[in-house]
């Protein structure tokens, strides 16, 4: 071989040694986190509420969980449910140890109907460990558009839509009054019509807003698969 050739051969393998270890680092990365970054954390406001056991507490109130923050209302009949029931899923697959740095936190935008006892038997019907959050409509607007939830109330809010709401209840109002079954669908549309933000928010153990999973991310497994970094690297 001459020394032209040792000097090429010698080349060729130190190319082919870094090039391996390239490879070697980016299969050693995690894949990026899914959802959307805040491009500066956002410090929660210290506003006023009231937990689902009616104790005062703040929207920056924590204990150095995790929080994943998710806003709704206990007579949603569809997004709520689906979100809350899939976010218990996602923690039962996590060990114990990861399970207890994470807090699932639930916000009515309702909270005319949604007292600190409604809010608690309801989250009781998905987890227990699930925490609740109710307080004044203001109070509650201006969490939510911290936050960047949308929170748009019905057509019929200025009525009392939430008297009457037979239609969620297994028809209660009977099939031949069709004055109560008038009333009741107009409470039915009423609060269906209630539109908000499905999206989960990450709060970490400082009590800032860092990151926002859509509803997409949460039902599709982005938010499973992040779940043990982002107690990693936002839970205290």
């Amino acid at each position: 071989m001459t020394g032209f050739s040792r000097v090429l051969t010698v080349g060729l393998l130190v190319v082919a040694a870094v090039l391996g270890g390239l490879l070697l680092f980016r299969q050693g990365q995690s894949p990026a986190l899914g959802g959307e970054a805040l491009d500066t954390p956002l410090p929660l406001p210290a506003l006023a509420l009231v937990d689902d056991r009616a104790q005062p507490t703040t929207l920056a109130a924590t204990d150095g969980r995790l929080r994943l923050v998710f806003y709704g209302f206990v007579r949603c009949p569809d997004v709520c449910p689906a979100t809350l029931a899939s976010l218990k899923n996602t923690l039962a697959t996590l060990p114990d140890d990861q399970r207890g740095r994470v807090q699932v936190q639930f916000i009515t935008v309702d909270p005319a109907h949604d007292t600190a006892p409604v809010v608690r038997a309801y989250l009781e019907r998905f987890d227990p460990a699930f925490t609740g959050l109710t307080g004044e409509a203001a109070t509650i607007d201006e969490a939510a558009r911290v936050m960047f939830v949308a929170n748009v109330k019905p057509p019929l809010a200025s009525a009392d839509h939430g008297t009457d709401h037979s239609a969620h209840m297994g028809g209660a109002a009977q099939a031949g009054d069709g004055a109560a079954n008038a009333q009741a669908a107009g409470a039915s549309a009423a609060v269906a019509a209630r539109m908000h933000g499905d999206q989960v928010s990450v709060v970490d153990g400082q009590g800032r807003f860092v990151r926002v999973y859509g509803n997409e991310a949460v039902v599709n497994g982005k938010l499973d698969r992040d779940l043990p970094r982002l107690i990693r690297e936002y839970a205290n």
